[in-house]
């Protein structure tokens, strides 16, 4: 397992070749302006890589960064992040990965975070922490093909999709399962319900929440574990143009 240590120096790499403006943009990541969605896709440079990709989105002064770029260090500080927690709340750990500024406001980064808090909280709760590794690879390398705007463009949200990772990845979980395939699928049912229930735009701090609320139920109820719970309040909102308010149950003041 990592050491405390061993995450402080994954995090000054990562702090060395990247400026902190740079990652705490909540719109572009390049220059901070509005993205733009469109239903159909264009090729595209990526203003960071420069590779070309087919995508919907770019920002009004035409950036488009692509989502390997858009993730690449994030993912990283999730994974270092959760091996050294030895929280049984999926939401603390949530919450403490988001506060670092490599996490961005929205993005596929959540995809990951999703699964891997969950797995970090099941297998300490579990008592079986020297799992948490090599399942945050596993869930890792599914979570990158869930891409940014999943929620919109293919009617399934990520963070949704990140708690049926989780159930798949726990249970070892394949295409010829059983009662492991049919778990994988109901959570991720479960939460797709509860985010869709509760409406759009898409906001991550949001699904992210309520995916997690519903998935810590439905461990409780399928599997007999009980992860800590925890009431949120976003502390997000006042950076996120499209915020639902007093529509959405984290809102303040809204219980």
């Amino acid at each position: 397992m990592f050491d405390i240590w061993s995450l402080r120096f994954v995090v000054f790499l990562l702090d060395r070749d990247f400026n902190y403006q740079f990652m705490t943009k909540d719109g572009c990541i390049i220059c901070g302006s509005d993205l733009v969605y469109s239903e159909r896709s264009e090729v595209m440079q990526c203003s960071i890589c420069k590779g070309s990709y087919d995508s919907n989105a770019k920002c009004t002064e035409g950036h488009f960064v692509c989502d390997a770029c858009h993730e690449m260090e994030g993912f990283d500080y999730i994974s270092a992040f959760c091996c050294i927690s030895n929280s049984t709340n999926p939401v603390e750990i949530a919450d403490q990965i988001m506060g670092n500024p490599k996490i961005k406001l929205h993005g596929p980064e959540h995809h990951f975070l999703v699964p891997a808090v969950l797995l970090t909280a099941y297998y300490n709760k579990t008592g079986k922490p020297e799992m948490i590794r090599e399942k945050l690879r596993i869930a890792r390398q599914r979570a990158k093909v869930v891409l940014g705007g999943f929620c919109g463009f293919y009617g399934t949200c990520g963070a949704a999709i990140g708690t049926g990772i989780f159930m798949s990845v726990m249970s070892g979980a394949t295409p010829l399962s059983k009662e492991e395939w049919t778990l994988s699928n109901r959570i991720t049912a479960a939460c797709l319900y509860e985010i869709a229930n509760i409406g759009g735009p898409r906001c991550c701090k949001r699904v992210t929440y309520l995916a997690l609320g519903k998935a810590v139920e439905f461990i409780e109820e399928h599997l007999d574990v009980i992860l800590d719970p925890t009431e949120v309040t976003c502390s997000w909102y006042k950076r996120n143009k499209e915020c639902i308010s007093n529509e959405c149950p984290f809102f303040p003041g809204n219980k």
